[in-house]
């Protein structure tokens, strides 16, 4: 049964960012048939953005109107909203509509918008309603999460899309001189883009299938118990009523200093040991706030929105390249973090500076492009991808 609960807690976290991470990994072939072309990687930053007024609406509400919002129902529709859109993209993500005389993609740009809703809202529900289980399954939803990224990533990968190659093309032309005309054969380089393996429909279906896998996780979970009533009903009285799991470890100590018990347990058992607050400064928590703003600005804003113009110039399959393993570095951070986590500001302020070397690398591409430095080398090619991991939001 726990390992069940486990399977669920990961399948529901992996629908969090599935959708717009999918998007992203899939751009180096979308940005080749829709109109909008390089440009794209601004048009889905600027809609992300905007599909913030969504975790903010629950903020608000949450904050004047407690109560009114239910967790569970919003969850609901917002996963359900989540699967629509990603089927509905699968059929229309390359009709284009006139506007002021200029072909834009209006069905995929308005469908963007409501997974980026979609996804945006989830980091204001899903958490809150895993706090609501054993603390043992939060773990596992951040597992989840993380590879909301990695497997829309290796299934890019293995749609090879943007894939190209070089083929020696030969042209038979007619060379008159004076009175005389000799037929030429010419051999000239150019470049072929192969097919993908699967098309973007396809891709699009197995998006909406991870919506819905989200979906049913999430039916079978709220099913489960939640944690304040296995804490009624095992370590407190009954006229408790508990809100949190902070909670039960505030309740908990209180409860082992209303029997009397004024020595600590034997601290060689680590599950008796209570977990230590860390308490931070005013000028660390401005300088921590700071940090974190600025690296989502790079990673979630600013960098994104160029990509096109820093990778492109370098082919197809640099771009193709940086935006997967961009999206697969993510959670392979978040891993690493997990087994080696360290409250570490000094780390923080080296990660942050690192990952913004890399982002000002990236931003002087952008503005040489179309004619970067070392195009014609495969060294541009390696440094640009490796530039394009954002391997600061591990570290934050």
């Amino acid at each position: 049964m726990a390992l069940l609960t486990h399977l669920l807690a990961c399948a529901f976290g992996m629908g969090s960012w599935v959708a717009i991470n999918g998007l992203w990994v899939e751009l180096p072939l979308l940005v080749t048939v829709l109109p909008e072309q390089w440009y794209l990687p601004s048009y889905i930053t600027i809609i992300i953005q905007m599909a913030n007024v969504g975790p903010l609406f629950v903020t608000l509400m949450n904050c004047f109107r407690p109560g009114l919002l239910k967790e569970v129902a919003v969850i609901y529709v917002i996963v359900s909203v989540g699967v629509v859109a990603c089927l509905l993209l699968a059929f229309l993500w390359s009709h284009t509509s006139l506007i002021a005389g200029t072909s834009h993609s209006i069905p995929f740009l308005i469908l963007t918008f409501f997974l980026a809703l979609v996804d945006c809202t989830s980091s204001v529900t899903f958490l809150p309603f895993m706090m609501q289980l054993q603390p043992q399954y939060t773990n596992t939803f951040f597992i989840g999460e993380g590879l909301s990224g990695l497997v829309p990533s290796l299934i890019a990968l293995g749609q090879g899309s943007g894939i190209s190659s070089c083929t020696n093309v030969s042209y038979k032309v007619n060379i008159t001189t004076g009175n005389e005309t000799v037929e030429s054969t010419i051999f000239h380089l150019e470049t072929h883009y192969l097919p993908p393996n699967f098309s973007t429909f396809i891709f699009f279906l197995l998006m909406t299938a991870m919506m819905l896998t989200c979906l049913l996780a999430f039916f079978f979970l709220t099913r489960q118990p939640k944690v304040w009533e296995l804490s009624q009903q095992h370590l407190f009285p009954s006229n408790i009523v508990l809100n949190s799991f902070d909670q039960i470890l505030d309740e908990g100590a209180d409860s082992h200093l209303s029997r009397g018990c004024s020595c600590p347990k034997d601290p060689k058992g680590p599950g008796d040991i209570l977990p230590q607050k860390v308490s931070y400064s005013l000028t660390q928590l401005t300088l921590i706030y700071l940090l974190i703003a600025w690296v989502n600005a790079l990673t979630n804003g600013v960098l994104p929105s160029v990509q096109s113009y820093s990778c492109l110039p370098y082919g197809h399959t640099t771009y193709h390249l940086a935006a997967t393993l961009s999206s697969i570095a993510n959670p392979l951070a978040c891993i690493v973090a997990m087994f080696l986590p360290s409250r570490s500001l000094t780390l923080m302020v080296l990660l942050t500076m690192a990952g913004t070397g890399f982002g000002a690398y990236n931003m002087a591409i952008a503005v040489m492009s179309p004619c970067p430095l070392l195009q014609q080398s495969q060294w541009g090619d390696v440094i640009i991808v490796s530039h394009g991991v954002p391997l600061t939001q591990g570290g934050l």
